[in-house]
């Protein structure tokens, strides 16, 4: 990963994923709140006049985030600012894009970027491009599997003491995750909430579970453990599909809390 820096002082980070769909199918899900709470964080798209003037994204309690659309081109690309994340941070402009390829396959692209005379910033810059892998892969499910169903999304973070090795080693021995590999068939074990599926193929981070569920019904599953910005970050999120994702989320969410308090204590928040 590396931030490009350019004279003029522009700097910015690139990242694209290949998915299956059409250009609108494509657009529907990256550039409509439904679409974009289907496989990131619940967002809405704020409209005026029938013309979108924002994005807003909640990642929990207090880390609402809000974009000014400066563009919007569909289903082609469409450009966004936001404040910087402190006071003396220089706006981020955000550029998404659809290209189509051959064979029913469209490459999704996002280009942070930011105007800076020092490199005080690009650490923001590279842990926004570290992220968006992760999710990416949670897009492509989602078009592949369960394009344009209904969703619901849990998700809660903890951030426990110790490193990130010991988090991962208390989460995948709980739910019986230790050593399961891609294509295996799993299921939480008994003491656990009601979940399991198909494990999916690994990624480039070490402490890193994703599941395509088949219970309790339709979705993905996302297990993690890492270090963001100094601080050691849990992650559990479940993203529900079919016309009773609903009714699913609002049954098992009590347990998934329950869970969370108990095998990572305060401060443990659900983000949704």
């Amino acid at each position: 990963m590396s931030v490009k820096k350019e004279p003029s002082g522009r700097r910015s980070v690139q990242v694209e994923v290949e998915v299956p769909g059409t250009p609108e199918e494509v657009w529907q899900a990256i550039a409509t709140g439904p679409g974009v709470s289907a496989w990131f964080v619940p967002t809405e798209i704020v409209e005026q006049d029938g013309k979108p003037i924002a994005v807003k994204s909640n990642f929990g309690p207090g880390m609402e985030s809000t974009a000014t659309v400066t563009s919007w081109d569909p289903p082609r690309k469409f450009t966004a600012e936001s404040p910087g994340w402190t006071p003396d941070m220089p706006t981020m402009a955000t550029e998404w894009s659809v290209e189509a390829r051959a064979g029913g396959i469209c490459v999704v692209r996002v280009v942070h970027s930011l105007f800076a005379s020092t490199d005080d910033w690009d650490n923001q810059l590279e842990g926004t491009e570290f992220g968006w892998p992760g999710f990416f892969r949670i897009l492509r499910l989602y078009l592949t599997h369960f394009r344009g169903q209904r969703s619901a999304i849990m998700q809660w973070n903890a951030m426990p003491a110790g490193t990130a090795e010991d988090a991962w080693a208390t989460l995948t021995a709980a739910l019986g995750l230790k050593g399961v590999g891609a294509g295996q068939r799993w299921t939480a074990a008994p003491g656990n909430p009601m979940v399991g599926g198909v494990v999916e193929p690994a990624d480039q981070y070490p402490h890193h579970v994703m599941l395509r569920l088949d219970k309790p019904c339709p979705g993905v599953a996302d297990f993690g453990a890492a270090v963001c910005t100094g601080t050691v970050m849990v992650t559990v999120s479940f993203y529900l599909y079919g016309d009773k994702s609903a009714d699913v989320a609002a049954r098992e969410r009590p347990h998934w809390e329950a869970w969370m308090q108990k095998h990572f204590p305060m401060p443990a928040a659900p983000t949704s």
